[in-house]
């Protein structure tokens, strides 16, 4: 763990994407912060509550289940993502608990959380992820068959989908996702771009990522 305390990481982090943003002739504003708690502890995140922050994110349902209701009840106005992928199993609670779920990426997924907000009278921002680098080990649905389940959301189960989410490949330079990203979003009429993390997120924001999710570069190196 960094020695440099979690408000002044926040706050450099903040500065870094106003600087992006404005080289690129946008407000600072357009960008959400996701600051991303995965595998830290409610002592780790609270800081970052009192400092201001409200946006957050989570991989799993279950570790967000075991310390967000608590933080959630002592900082009111809190956004909670979910970032990781989803099982069908865990939907119903992961409507439950999020404000948004950036990883729908098959029709069933997509079929289980409309049933879910449905039920429980929530309504969810929504993100399809996308697998641009096609890697067989990770989420997300192949380029080729986005606008097939954007369709099935948007027509059988009268979903609101709010943009595309993207991972790029580890050993791959990120700009070439984040620019077929928008690219593919900007065809599909989606106006939301989640992509870019903490070591790329600022090439991120200039192809017009909006909604970055940021976790080492706030609360320093996992264990």
């Amino acid at each position: 763990m960094s020695q440099t305390s979690s408000p002044a990481r926040l706050a450099a982090v903040r500065s870094r994407i106003a600087a992006a943003a404005v080289a690129d002739k946008r407000a600072a504003e357009a960008v959400t912060l996701i600051a991303v708690g995965k595998t830290f502890g409610p002592e780790h995140i609270r800081p970052v509550l009192e400092a201001g922050h409200r946006v957050f994110g989570e991989n799993r349902v279950q570790e967000a289940k075991a310390k967000w209701p608590q933080l959630r009840q002592d900082y009111p106005g809190t956004s909670l993502h979910l970032i990781g992928p989803l099982q069908s199993n865990k939907a119903k609670e992961a409507v439950l608990l999020f404000d948004a779920i950036h990883s729908i990426d098959r029709p069933k997924i997509a079929e289980t959380v409309a049933e879910a907000m449905l039920k429980q009278g929530r309504k969810l921002e929504l993100f399809i992820e996308v697998n641009t680098g096609e890697e067989r080990q990770k989420a997300g649905v192949l380029p080729r068959e986005t606008a097939g389940l954007l369709r099935f959301c948007r027509e059988e189960l009268k979903l609101a989908i709010a943009g595309l989410m993207c991972i790029p490949p580890a050993d791959e330079a990120p700009g070439i996702h984040f620019a077929f990203l928008a690219k593919l979003a900007a065809e599909l009429d989606l106006a939301q771009l989640s992509m870019g993390m903490s070591a790329d997120f600022e090439t991120a924001i200039h192809f017009g990522a909006t909604h970055v999710r940021i976790g080492s570069e706030i609360f320093g190196q996992r264990a």
